[in-house]
């Protein structure tokens, strides 16, 4: 099981972003505004990595259908009851980087809020695992945390340490877009060039762009 699975999941998870700050607040929405503007009401959409459920919630009415699939039971029991009134919400077990599904399933696959980094798997493999989902034409998204929001992500997971849900933040180790706390618990990003990189042998069309000086979004459309 992951860090988050064992540590952070369910309640846990829900307390972060019960305690994140005005700045992280305008992240997390903006993240969310950019999502809607690649959703269709006919859209067959996929998150990976879902939690309880918090952007499922957010974006159901811009979607026909809507999957979240998880690696931690509790967070899918609490999403259980979270989702209960949207009908178009479905909850799944499962892996990202070895998805249970069809090729070309789905109108749009995302993974928000740095899970490209938070999943600790390897990268690559999990984008190529997005687009295999995808029907050609579809997108996949990907984001993460934009450099000039370090001050803000850094006091959000002090927050966070000091309530006791990550372990205490090593501070001698923690710099640079890499937060490291003395549980073993490490959070990294991906800069533009990562994602160039990432994604530079791929036929996709590939679009990289920093919302806000808040997140850093990778929009890959799948070609036919």
């Amino acid at each position: 099981m992951s860090y988050y699975a064992d540590n952070l999941a369910a309640n846990r998870l829900r307390r972060c972003y019960e305690l994140a700050t005005p700045a992280v607040n305008r992240y997390l929405d903006d993240e969310i505004d950019f999502l809607r503007q690649h959703l269709n009401p006919k859209d067959r959409v996929l998150e990976l990595g879902c939690g309880y459920g918090r952007i499922m919630r957010q974006v159901a009415a811009d979607c026909e259908l809507i999957v979240g699939i998880d690696t931690a039971p509790s967070n899918l029991r609490l999403g259980a009851s979270y989702l209960a009134d949207r009908d178009n919400c479905r909850l799944a077990i499962m892996n990202a980087i070895n998805l249970a599904l069809a090729d070309a399933t789905f109108d749009c696959v995302f993974c928000l809020q740095n899970g490209i980094s938070a999943f600790h798997v390897d990268q690559a493999a999990l984008i190529t695992e997005a687009l295999r989902v995808v029907r050609p034409g579809g997108k996949v998204l990907f984001s993460t945390y934009a450099a000039a929001f370090w001050s803000a992500r850094l006091e959000w997971f002090r927050i966070q340490a000091a309530q006791g849900l990550i372990g205490e933040i090593d501070e001698t180790a923690t710099g640079q877009g890499t937060i490291v706390c003395k549980d073993g618990f490490t959070a990294t990003t991906v800069d533009a060039a990562g994602f160039a990189k990432l994604t530079c042998n791929l036929t996709s069309e590939i679009e990289i762009t920093e919302i806000r000086d808040s997140s850093l979004f990778c929009v890959i459309t799948r070609r036919p």
